[in-house]
């Protein structure tokens, strides 16, 4: 991006402080986004969160992202090079910190435990963040070619961390699992299917779901249940990284 349109970018508008009051209780917080993103930025990266989940990204025209912040049109053009950049960027941090939000999660050499701890995070994180996670699902089809691989290798990240977690408890004899590959769909499928319904303000928080699903997946893998926390080593699920 030319200097002279960072230096455009990085002042504090007035539209990225008044964000929250003119989307309501589901705007993405402004540090998801990420210490290297201008406030402006930040701003119509929430804006079209919103937009993008109520009406689709084929739908949504710039003036609806924009118009919310308050900016023209055009002053979109400053910060992203297209609609589909402002997709893309969605969709690569949504998937970095849902990645990361699996990841963190502690192995203390307990399959069963591991395993459980994976779905509770996942889950949980899916929930908190339903709005992005939902706008990353299932608008993905309409990014560029390049874009839409490198957002379809960080969802290979998620299989291969669960995949690698059953395995393990398949070899050690904890999980009985007939489809390794199958399974591990479907477990990951409990954590993505509730984008399209979930309510923060519902009956059960993030972290209550996490937990229910993760005795489902258990269930599953046919492993005895168990808690996801505490364990003999004091290890417990973190609360989610972003």
């Amino acid at each position: 991006m030319p200097a002279k349109e960072r230096r455009r970018g990085g002042g504090r508008h007035p539209a990225a402080m008044e964000l929250t009051t003119t989307l309501g209780p589901e705007t993405v917080p402004g540090e998801f986004w990420g210490a290297d993103t201008s406030p402006v930025a930040r701003a119509l990266l929430s804006s079209a969160v919103q937009c993008f989940a109520r009406k689709g990204f084929h739908a949504t025209t710039t003036r609806d992202i924009t118009a919310v912040v308050g900016l023209s049109p055009g002053s979109l053009y400053v910060h992203f090079a297209s609609k589909e950049a402002v997709l893309f960027h969605i969709a690569r941090t949504g998937h970095e910190r849902a990645l990361a939000a699996l990841t963190v999660q502690p192995d203390d050499g307990d399959p069963g435990r591991h395993v459980r701890r994976l779905v509770a995070g996942h889950v949980s994180w899916h929930a908190r963040h339903h709005t992005v996670a939902r706008v990353c699902q299932y608008e993905l089809a309409a990014l560029e070619p390049a874009h839409f691989d490198e957002v379809l290798g960080l969802r290979q990240q998620f299989s291969a961390v669960v995949q690698t977690a059953v395995e393990r408890g398949v070899r050690e004899g904890v999980f009985d699992v007939p489809d390794i590959d199958r399974t591990v769909r479907a477990i990951l499928s409990l954590g993505i299917d509730l984008v399209r319904w979930y309510r923060l303000d519902g009956a059960d928080s993030p972290e209550a779901l996490g937990e229910s699903y993760a005795e489902l997946a258990a269930r599953m893998l046919g492993s005895p249940s168990s808690p996801v926390s505490p364990d003999p080593a004091g290890l417990s699920p973190t609360r989610d990284q972003v």
